[in-house]
Parts: structure tokens; sequence; C-alpha cells
């Protein structure tokens, strides 16, 4: 680590982080909400919820990639906007 600042870790962790968990700025929203508001869940309560439903559509989405054996199983960060749009698509042409 010798020679790298604070910042330059704390951004390759704040990467690593996205790369690993879609949901990481819901999570981080969630926790910055409680922060803000003396740690009252039910004032963070949207955003828990939020968080909770974008869980929910990752495990759905690596369930189903899984079963159709494609790999990874965690779309990496750069295909989950498309992922998303096309899901988004597909629940518009249902209702």
């Amino acid at each position: 680590m010798a020679g790298t600042s604070l910042r330059t870790q704390s951004k390759k962790n704040a990467a690593e982080q996205t790369k690993n968990n879609p949901c990481h700025k819901e999570q981080q929203l969630s926790m910055k909400c409680l922060e803000d508001n003396g740690y009252d869940y039910d004032k963070c309560q949207h955003y828990f919820e939020n968080f909770k439903t974008c869980k929910g559509f990752w495990v759905r989405i690596m369930r189903d990639r899984r079963r159709k054996g494609i790999q990874p199983t965690l779309p990496p960060p750069e295909e989950r906007e498309a992922i998303k749009a096309e899901h988004l698509k597909h629940q518009s042409q249902k209702t």
C-alpha cells in the first residue's frame, strides 16, 4: 500500500463493492438515511424497501442465469443497466 493515497483506496473499495453488489447505491442510501435520522428506521423505511426490491430483483436474475448456464451469474456492472431496462420493458408490456 505504500504510495497509495487513502482517497485512491477508497475509490478502489467503492468500485469493488459496486462490482460485487448491484445494490450498493441503495444500500448506501439506506445507511445514510439512518445516520441522518438518528437511526430511526421508520423514517427510512422507503429506502429499505427500495434496497429489498433491488436485492430481490438481482437474486431472480442470478437464479435465472444459473438455470440457463450463464456465467458469471451476477452480470458485470456494464451489463446491469441493459438488463434492468429489458426487465422494465417486459413489465410494461404485461400491463
